[in-house]
């Protein structure tokens, strides 16, 4: 018992030494114009799929909310 929990631990440390870092200075948001997404419109056909299939072109009543907001994180400490 005692050697599978070591064994866990040292390689959780390991996975954890090893794993590949981000580098935080390239990161960039999301563009909205890059993404493929799906139409809303009464005039698009709707589309009938048998089996497993990706469709080029959904016609969907509601896509998500599309917007781009910074992310602020706080640093933390007491407020009062």
């Amino acid at each position: 018992m005692w050697n599978f929990i070591i064994t866990w631990v040292i390689t959780t440390v390991l996975s954890a030494l090893l794993a590949p870092r981000p580098k935080v200075q390239d990161a960039k948001p999301g563009q909205i114009g890059n993404q493929e997404v799906p139409i809303a419109s009464q005039d698009a056909p709707i589309p009938v799929l048998f089996g497993t299939r990706v469709i080029a072109g959904p016609n969907v009543v509601w896509y998500g909310d599309i917007q781009v907001r910074p992310i602020r994180k706080s640093s933390g400490g007491k407020k009062g």
